[in-house]
């Protein structure tokens, strides 16, 4: 995980899925692919993931070590009041802080339930001391973030709208604006190892890129083979790509991006 200022262009976005329930099969996981086409829509992308149980210790830990960075997080899952519900306590002793009741949350539950709010919907109002509030545009029980991490549901049909709402509130000013481009041919019958050598020499040609190398093994073996990064400089590393493929004696085309 980076220590890297998002305000400075150098950012990175990551996101914790949390749940028994996604590590034990019981249901399957819809956050990530969502969160990777959310963030592409504002030309961002996401550059780590962890999925975590409900282990209180583990969910603390992980905190721990990103609160230590300025990354971007997205935490969804385990914000309930039930006892399986560990992600609020956990937050709050990563920080070093007490849990308190935040007025905010407390009075959008009564204006979302009345009298019925009390005694047990009101304990989702209770988090980590010094949060702000997250809209939860659905039933108005509020998530919350505490410096760049931002605790959401592990509801998609109020996590989602509640991640696009931190997004364009607090980071409209990321949007499209890194320099990044990617492009990549398809090889035909070439094994990987045929190709580490120019795949040796393209990292050490453009350092700044990353390469990949995608092989799959269907009717005819093919290989994805490109590189991701500054616009200007995968060009380049493409044509170099291509010529050297070429010169193996592999077929290929270029694959749209």
């Amino acid at each position: 995980m980076s220590s890297h200022s998002p305000y400075l262009g150098t950012y990175i976005i990551g996101a914790y899925i949390i749940g028994d329930e996604i590590l034990s099969g019981k249901r399957q996981d819809k956050h990530l692919s969502r969160v990777i086409e959310t963030l592409g829509a504002r030309g961002l992308s996401l550059s780590w993931a962890v999925y975590l149980g409900d282990e209180p210790a583990r969910i603390t830990a992980a905190l721990q070590r990103s609160l230590a960075t300025s990354d971007i997080v997205f935490s969804f899952g385990g914000i309930g009041a039930t006892p399986d519900d560990f992600t609020r306590q956990s937050a709050a002793a990563a920080l070093g802080v007490p849990i308190e009741r935040h007025a905010g949350a407390v009075a959008e539950i009564e204006a979302r339930f009345g009298d019925a709010a009390y005694p047990k919907r009101v304990l989702m109002a209770d988090f980590p001391q010094g949060a702000s509030l997250i809209p939860n545009p659905v039933n108005r029980v509020a998530g919350f973030s505490v410096g760049s991490h931002y605790f959401l549901p592990g509801f998609p049909e109020m996590a989602w709208p509640m991640m696009e709402w931190v997004l364009d509130t607090h980071y409209a000013q990321l949007f499209h604006q890194r320099d990044h481009a990617e492009a990549s041919i398809l090889v035909f019958d070439a094994g990987e190892s045929q190709l580490i050598d120019l795949m040796n020499a393209v990292v050490n040609q453009f350092p700044d890129l990353k390469l990949f190398s995608l092989p799959k093994l269907d009717v005819r073996r093919t290989i994805e083979l490109g590189v991701k990064g500054q616009a200007s400089k995968v060009a380049d590393a493409m044509n170099m790509i291509c010529h050297g493929v070429s010169s193996a004696g592999f077929e290929w085309h270029a694959l749209s991006t």
